[in-house]
């Protein structure tokens, strides 16, 4: 078992205190956004051994087991974060994995740089994603049923939105979402703008659901991603409760701290609320314009005491444990490579005493123990994969 050190993102939208606080050090600051942990080549988290990523290269099957790499390749699936946001994040999607590849493989073809900033595909694979809430957490996820969405933006009052609440109540669900956003991404710049700080005046004026989408306006003034996200649920998370987030699920978050765990892709494709490119006629094809219930995911209990977040992917599988006091040491040994995240109190595993904000990496098939320590109760975050 290795202790890991990891770094932290100073991402803009990033709390400056979040963080900081849950690791028990002093704010610098500046914004810490994210804290990774994984072999990720962008932020590889550091080992005594040397960095994970080249640990895992130079013997795969030792380090993620035989199962892992034959059903994975020679690399560790998912990447965990501490995810701290204080301002939203962009309104975005993400590809299955058929359609990675295929975009991947077409932007290879047609010669384009890796980094150039109009690239949609920087890697042939999926991102699934999952967030769990350690504090209550704002987001906004899938679609609403249109005449929910057409009564919100009718609330505004702002004779430029009235052409989408018709479209809205005129058309069979998936046709009136695709309609709606695709003419709001297609707008005159100049034009939607206007609308865009219109609707933001009646939402600070209107106060109540309206909140959220006056506070995206203040950070993103005229950006027609603050009307795209009208189209969309918002969802206040309460600590450890999760939203699991498929390919072509249109989402964005908003506000709080969590723990958040994907497939190892950097593959994105915005929808707004960002500076960034935007390819509206690739994102249209990308999203799922399906309404449903945002399905708010809580822990299943298992035999072994162990709560499980359940998803329908294999990259990554998330499980929360909460320890007491002198509880009998917990076996977690297992034949996939695991990241354990304490996220409250402190816990012995194997022979590492992990504390608030500390994180080990556990190679496939290492025996480990894992019990609460005399200092109070503990929660402890478990990642790894199906396999």
């Amino acid at each position: 078992m290795d202790r890991l050190s990891n770094t932290v993102r100073p991402y803009a939208w990033g709390s400056t205190t979040a963080i900081p606080e849950l690791l028990g050090i002093a704010p610098t600051g500046e914004p810490q956004a994210e804290m990774w942990m994984g072999a990720h080549p962008g932020a590889p988290s550091g080992t005594a051994r040397g960095a994970l990523n080249e640990l895992i290269a130079a013997d795969p099957v030792g380090e993620l087991g035989t199962a892992t790499v034959e059903k994975f390749g020679p690399r560790l699936p998912f990447l965990l974060k501490l995810l701290a946001a204080s301002a939203p994040l962009s309104l975005q999607v993400h590809p299955d994995l058929a359609q990675a590849k295929e975009g991947y493989a077409a932007e290879q073809s047609a010669g384009i740089a890796i980094d150039a900033p109009h690239r949609n595909y920087k890697d042939a694979n999926h991102k699934p994603e999952l967030i769990c809430a350690l504090t209550p957490f704002d987001g906004l996820c899938g679609f609403r049923r249109p005449v929910e969405a057409a009564d919100l933006l009718a609330g505004l009052e702002v004779d430029s939105l009235k052409p989408y609440v018709d479209l809205l109540h005129a058309h069979p669900e998936e046709a009136a979402l695709r309609e709606v956003l695709t003419a709001v991404l297609s707008a005159d710049p100049q034009e939607m703008a206007v609308t865009v700080t219109e609707a933001a005046a009646a939402a600070q004026r209107l106060g109540g659901p309206y909140t959220p989408y006056a506070t995206l306006a203040h950070h993103y003034p005229g950006d027609p991603g603050v009307i795209a996200a009208m189209l969309l649920n918002h969802v206040q998370l309460q600590p450890g409760e999760a939203l699991f987030l498929g390919a072509g699920v249109p989402h964005a978050y908003l506000n709080g701290l969590g723990v958040e765990i994907m497939a190892n892709s950097d593959n994105v494709l915005r929808c707004g609320l960002t500076p960034k490119h935007v390819d509206v006629p690739e994102l249209l094809r990308i999203v799922r314009f399906e309404a449903a219930d945002p399905g708010v995911l809580r822990p299943e209990a298992s035999p072994a005491d162990e709560e499980v977040y359940d998803t329908p992917i294999d990259e990554f599988r998330l499980s929360r444990l909460v320890l007491a006091p002198g509880a009998e040491p917990r076996d977690l040994t297992a034949t996939t490579p695991q990241i354990l995240l304490c996220t409250a109190g402190s816990v012995t595993a194997g022979d590492l005493t992990l504390t608030t904000g500390q994180s080990a990496f556990v190679p496939a098939g290492d025996k480990t123990q894992i019990s609460g320590t005399d200092d109070g109760p503990a929660t402890v975050f478990r990642a790894t994969v199906v396999a």
